[in-house]
């Protein structure tokens, strides 16, 4: 049963157009849900919402089978953590993780106790006795989680918890914030980033937002799903590009024939390719979109093969991104660090059809084939 379901939810402000739009969506007992994407999509508010510093205009929410519609935020059973620490400046690390629990009227000996089993969790028993102006930013991040746990609560709310660290200290954090989630068997968490590797590494379910125009027509949510799964299989050209850093490389294309193994395409410059994917209902002429993520180019192998030119190296040591122009666009592909290839230099980058992804002119992702023959770009 979920702990959260939240059924045709809606936001809107006034007479402005809508933030949030027909959202549906059961977060599980012990689930890591992440709510992830652009600027202006939502995410905050819509964790605003499950926590009650937000209304919601439309739909119902439950949180463990209880609607919570028109419940205060102290009487939902969650604790939040804002992306600001929210610390008092003049009580101790103690005091502040302390707070919450004596509001609550919580016993003496009970409050001690949740504190400094917090604290030992978090590292933070030689700090108790600190003030936040004394702490790193890590440490008084680590407060205010520690302040989250001590109210035992069923569903932790995590709003971009991270954004002022540093990037050594986030992922430092990111793995503390991964152990605690699995500390807590009961728990659910619901945490917000625009950081997609922060949404690729904590999450069991990544719930991608659309924003603007795309939820105006297909509502807020683009796709829901594992992390792989949104990875291997996005639904969208939206969710491709989004999900996967660099992005995954795109050109326009249209059909040529469908086939029973895959969908044959002609690129701009007259270019053949065949992309392993299910083209019933394409038609011959069609505009589509051919997709590629950068790992799976290929700088091996004399034929099939696309024909560029470097640009740009990037090399990150344990690998390099080779950003390369030709006929039909840029392609940006990862290589070993070690690659011996400078700027200006001719490349032929192979494109395995198993790899390919297709959308067609609405956006819309065809259905990879499951045994597909490799097959690539051939440009004179």
């Amino acid at each position: 049963m979920a702990a959260i379901q939240l059924s045709n939810v809606g936001k809107q402000y006034g007479d402005h157009p809508p933030v949030i739009r027909r959202v549906d969506l059961d977060i599980g007992h012990h689930e890591f849900c992440v709510f992830l994407g652009p600027s202006g999509c939502g995410k905050s508010t819509l964790l605003r919402m499950i926590a009650g510093l937000e209304e919601l205009s439309d739909g119902e929410l439950r949180i463990g089978n209880r609607v919570v519609n028109d419940a205060p935020a102290a009487e939902r059973g969650v604790a939040m953590v804002f992306q600001s620490y929210a610390l008092f400046p003049h009580m101790t690390v103690f005091e502040n993780m302390a707070f919450g629990l004596k509001i609550a009227k919580v016993a003496k000996a009970e409050v001690e106790r949740r504190v400094r089993d917090a604290a030992r969790s978090l590292q933070l028993e030689a700090l108790l006795d600190r003030h936040p102006k004394a702490l790193s930013g890590g440490q008084r991040q680590r407060v205010a989680i520690g302040r989250a746990i001590v109210r035992e609560p069923g569903v932790f709310l995590f709003d971009e918890p991270l954004s002022n660290l540093d990037a050594a200290l986030r992922s430092h954090t990111r793995v503390e914030i991964a152990r605690l989630h699995q500390r807590f068997e009961n728990a659910s968490v619901v945490y917000v980033t625009h950081d997609q590797v922060e949404a690729m590494t904590l999450a069991d379910r990544i719930v991608l937002l659309h924003a603007g125009a795309e939820m105006e027509r297909h509502g807020s949510v683009a796709q829901s799903g594992a992390p792989l799964e949104l990875y291997h299989h996005p639904k969208s050209r939206f969710v491709a590009g989004f999900i996967g850093s660099p992005r995954m490389n795109f050109i326009d294309a249209q059909v040529d024939a469908v086939e029973e193994g895959g969908v044959r395409l002609t690129l701009n410059g007259g270019e053949a390719l065949l992309a392993s994917v299910d083209g019933r209902g394409l038609q011959r002429g069609q505009r589509v979109t051919l997709g590629v993520r950068p790992e799976h180019l290929r700088l091996d192998g004399d034929d099939q093969t696309v024909a560029c030119t470097t640009v740009i190296t990037e090399r990150l040591g344990e690998h390099s991104y080779l950003h390369a122009d030709h006929a039909a666009g840029t392609l940006v592909a990862k290589a070993p660090g070690d690659t011996p290839v400078g700027v200006g230099e001719r490349l032929r980058v192979r494109v395995p059809a198993d790899a390919c992804h297709l959308f067609d002119e609405a956006g819309v992702a065809r259905r990879r084939l499951a045994s597909p023959a490799l097959a690539a770009v051939a440009l004179a």
